[in-house]
């Protein structure tokens, strides 16, 4: 790793490396670790000291809240070092313009893969599929809750969710060996979004291809049950021609 290099994991466990140094056991206990955070995600503005406490308190502030948040803001300069934190009524997080941020990775690799799917280049929608999934995959700040939390944690959520359905179409499409990861992602897509019928599609597609195609038609019968039972609606057109399909 470069001495210069910069990165933030903030799906999954919180690490930090700033400037080639690790520094995430040194920011000041949990609430450091969420102010940490905030300012990493707000880096291109500054934010108020109001914003902040709401910010780390939501639902009701603790006595002398200020004071704490002076002292967190301390604490924290003295981790990150000089320029790093700047302002003071107003407070902006400085990093270097090439630092990477796992969830900002994540979003800019879900848009490059179905850009690249747009295109009919699935190795590369294969690839920066594989980038976004295992991001997204470790959930973001896993136990924390606040309104800019889960707010942050359903685009990692939706970005999962695509990232799964891109690299299960990219894997169908290559072919082969890769006819296992499109199995295995449409069968986790369907875990994490029952009512998607893309996910069912491709997973029919991918038990076809490796001829199990009764293990296939089970999985339209599954389909059909579950948009019955749960939403009195019945499989779309294009699921129903697979189906057709797959009969002859």
């Amino acid at each position: 790793m470069a001495p210069t290099q910069t990165r933030i994991q903030l799906c999954g466990r919180v690490v930090a490396v700033v400037d080639g140094e690790r520094v995430e056991e040194r920011l000041p206990g949990r609430q450091g670790r969420l102010l940490f955070a905030y300012l990493v995600l707000n880096r291109t503005r500054a934010a108020a000291r109001d914003e902040l406490m709401e910010a780390l308190w939501p639902h009701e502030l603790p006595p002398r809240a200020a004071a704490a948040l002076s002292a967190l803001l301390s604490k924290l300069r003295r981790v990150l070092g000089v320029g790093r934190l700047d302002g003071r009524t107003e407070l902006r997080l400085v990093l270097p313009a090439d630092a990477w941020v796992d969830c900002e990775a994540a979003a800019e690799a879900i848009h490059r893969a179905e850009s690249a799917a747009a295109r009919g280049d699935w190795p590369s929608a294969w690839v920066a599929g594989r980038v976004a999934q295992h991001i997204a995959v470790r959930g973001f700040l896993t136990g924390e809750g606040a309104p800019w939390i889960d707010e942050r944690r359903r685009v990692i959520e939706d970005v999962h969710v695509r990232a799964l359905e891109t690299t299960a179409r990219a894997s169908l499409a290559l072919g082969g060996t890769e006819l296992d990861t499109a199995e295995r992602a449409a069968r986790s897509l369907l875990r994490h979004a029952p009512f998607r019928e893309s996910g069912y599609r491709l997973l029919m597609e991918a038990l076809a291809r490796r001829e199990n195609v009764a293990e296939a038609l089970q999985v339209y019968e599954r389909l059909r049950t579950v948009l019955r039972d749960e939403l009195g609606a019945s499989p779309s057109p294009a699921t129903q021609e697979l189906h057709r399909r797959l009969l002859r």
